[in-house]
């Protein structure tokens, strides 16, 4: 299966006050067409920052951005502007990410103006009827505004507006954080379903691990702007190596009480992202810590089976 983007020794650098925040530092990874990547951490680990820095929302500082075999890194507004029907973008705030002064059918309709798809307006508002049934959002709310529906329901006009110019790349930046359980079940099985019929690749961007489980093929976890641990989604929950991707995974609760998993409480302080050290950036939270892991940054290194982890003691820790 052909990749449908790789990224490469991708960085993300903002300038504060204190020097350079490091939000996303020398991260590499590739997906394949109609699979997903889901990106996961705590708030603040730079994976929203990474989504739209692969979208171009926001400048790369450096590393290079690989799609359809194109080299997309440093192309200019024009030519991405060509190139943004392909890749599109779910936000995390539905209500946020919609325009309050437009109606559901502006809403959707609003790329296919933008890019002139449609000749005629008959034809336009054809292809807006066709999208709401798509994303099961009933058509008698045409003319309704985005404060007069509930959670669930902005967000299927954010996913209808999305699929509009019909995209190959949909990167889900926390789609159903904001969302009760039931109406989450409800938008990621609507994701998976239009994943099977239309061909879709995505990156799902969550910061929970129960939720990304049951739609991505491979996982990134991330940790202060770098993946610490990547592999195929069933290796990881089988067999999590990493000590942090192992704090996480311990905080998803099981519903039984025969069954209770210990979860694995982190304690010390967060490293800064700012001009950190050639460091561990785990290090002060670490278990298993020791010096040097404060003097050295541990690389991503494969530890078998496609298996890639970021820690100097992994194989120590895990008995491998």
């Amino acid at each position: 299966m052909s990749e449908i983007l790789k990224v490469t020794n991708l960085k993300k650098y903002f300038p504060v006050p204190a020097g350079m925040l490091h939000a996303v530092d020398d991260v590499s990874f590739s997906m394949h067409y109609g699979e997903t990547l889901g990106v996961v951490g705590e708030s603040g680990c730079g994976k929203s920052t990474l989504g739209k820095t692969i979208l171009r929302l926001e400048p790369p500082t450096s590393g290079e951005i690989i799609f359809e075999g194109e080299d997309i890194t440093n192309i200019d507004d024009k030519e991405f502007k060509a190139l943004r029907p392909k890749m599109q973008m779910i936000f995390q705030d539905p209500l946020s990410s919609l325009n309050p002064r437009m109606s559901v059918s502006q809403q959707i309709a609003e790329p296919l103006r933008i890019y002139k798809v449609y000749k005629s307006n008959e034809e336009m508002e054809k292809r807006v009827l066709e999208l709401m049934d798509i994303v099961g959002l009933a058509r008698r709310y045409v003319d309704t505004y985005p404060h007069e529906l509930d959670g669930g329901r902005r967000q299927r006009i954010g996913i209808a507006r999305a699929l509009a110019l019909r995209p190959k790349l949909i990167v889900c930046d926390e789609p159903v954080s904001a969302l009760d359980v039931l109406i989450q079940a409800q938008i990621l099985n609507l994701l998976q379903d239009l994943q099977k019929e239309h061909g879709l690749s995505y990156m799902f961007i969550t910061h929970d691990l129960s939720v990304v489980k049951h739609i991505s093929n491979n996982i990134c976890v991330m940790y202060l702007g770098q993946i610490i641990e990547q592999c195929d989604t069933k290796e990881l929950f089988k067999n999590t190596l990493h000590p942090y991707a192992k704090a996480l995974l311990s905080a998803i609760p099981v519903p039984s009480l025969k069954h209770r998993r210990q979860k694995i409480l982190l304690k010390g302080e967060l490293a800064s992202p700012i001009n950190p050290k050639n460091a561990c950036r785990f290090a002060p939270r670490c278990l298993y810590a020791k010096e040097e892991c404060f003097a050295s940054a541990p690389e991503l290194v494969d530890v078998g089976g496609n298996h890639r982890v970021a820690c100097h003691f992994v194989k120590e820790i895990n008995g491998l």
